[in-house]
């Protein structure tokens, strides 16, 4: 008997819980579909889907997103643009200082050839002054003659004459 006490046990306990998960099941069922009717009108009251809220948060987010990339990329081409100016003026400037220089050197060969040329000539002065100076003082002073010119009588002034006497 003993044995079959614990299978009657067992078979009673099904019989009790087999009724209560059915009401269990039941009640859990009510609740669920109460809850979701309770979103729905909740949802249609406030007119605000979450899920929608998302979807429109995310769409700006990739918008404003989008708007910065290309902000991004036109203030890119605009650094490459004024980079590209820059060396272009860069280069301008570079050619400038290269003429500069050929001119400079230029005007340097032309001052010296001119330094040249003047020290040559004082040179050749100071060769003329010196056998210049040589001559005169090797040449023996002579007196200057002062020689008068022969007066010559017009005929005017010998008719004069010739009345007076």
């Amino acid at each position: 008997m003993i044995d079959h006490a614990p299978a009657e046990l067992q078979s009673n306990t099904f019989s009790r819980l087999g009724a209560q998960p059915i009401a269990l099941t039941a009640a859990a069922l009510v609740l669920l579909i109460a809850g979701v009717t309770s979103i729905a009108v909740w949802r249609a009251y406030t007119g605000a889907a979450p899920e929608s809220d998302r979807v429109v948060a995310s769409r700006q987010l990739q918008a404003r997103t989008a708007q910065a990339s290309e902000q991004l990329v036109e203030k890119t081409k605009g650094l490459e643009a004024t980079q590209q100016e820059s060396i272009d003026q860069l280069q301008v400037v570079q050619d400038q200082l290269q003429t500069v220089r050929r001119l400079l050197a230029s005007q340097q060969a032309d001052t010296k050839r001119l330094s040249e040329q003047v020290a040559s000539l004082n040179e050749s002065i100071d060769g003329l002054r010196k056998s210049f100076a040589s001559a005169q003082s090797s040449e023996p002073e002579t007196p200057t003659v002062t020689r008068r010119k022969p007066v010559r009588y017009h005929a005017s002034a010998r008719k004069r004459g010739k009345s007076r006497g």
